[in-house]
């Protein structure tokens, strides 16, 4: 699957700037995700600096382990220079993606988030081609299904929900994308 898509590029869009993500990232980030705030609703820390590493580079090949996936994986940086963040699409055949985001919590409420993830999915539509969005969020996480429903995700149906295999304490948010 990855040698059908092109490669991954920087992306710029009011005053951030989203670079492929790399194992050289995982120092700066590690900081970044050791932020408990952002574990409020789910997942944890990374186990380790070497663990984060570790990850960030089999990221890296862009594409998983059986070739039917791509990853594509930016880290947020601001115009000051410090990450703040990344966000992520898994990109499976059938021009669907699944999407997430996380930014350290010093950033929420600025419209960051909202900035990242809309500049992926430009990205997602225009150069790979993706045609619909999923997202997946933990069903108290107001603040995150806001973002989404002001990114015109809307909850997806019961059936959408078994196919899946979502939590029940989590919902899927979709979205049907058109190239420009």
């Amino acid at each position: 699957m990855a040698g059908d898509f092109p490669a991954m590029r920087v992306l710029t869009a009011a005053g951030l700037t989203l670079e492929p993500q790399v194992a050289a990232h995982a120092d700066a980030m590690f900081a970044v995700l050791s932020d408990p705030a952002i574990y409020e609703f789910e997942n944890a820390p990374p186990r380790s600096l070497e663990w984060l590493r570790e990850r960030f580079t089999r990221l890296e090949t862009r594409v998983s382990g059986d070739g039917t996936q791509l990853w594509l994986n930016w880290v947020i940086r601001i115009a000051r220079g410090e990450l703040i963040g990344y966000v992520q699409a898994t990109v499976h055949p059938g021009k669907s993606a699944g999407i997430a985001y996380e930014l350290a919590s010093a950033y929420w409420g600025r419209g960051l988030a909202r900035t990242a993830v809309t500049t992926m999915i430009d990205e997602l539509v225009v150069r790979y081609g993706v045609r619909r969005l999923n997202a997946v969020a933990v069903r108290t996480n107001q603040r995150s299904l806001r973002l989404l429903e002001r990114l015109g995700f809307a909850l997806a149906s019961p059936e959408q929900h078994a196919e899946h295999g979502v939590d029940p304490a989590e919902v899927l948010l979709s979205r049907t994308v058109t190239p420009p």
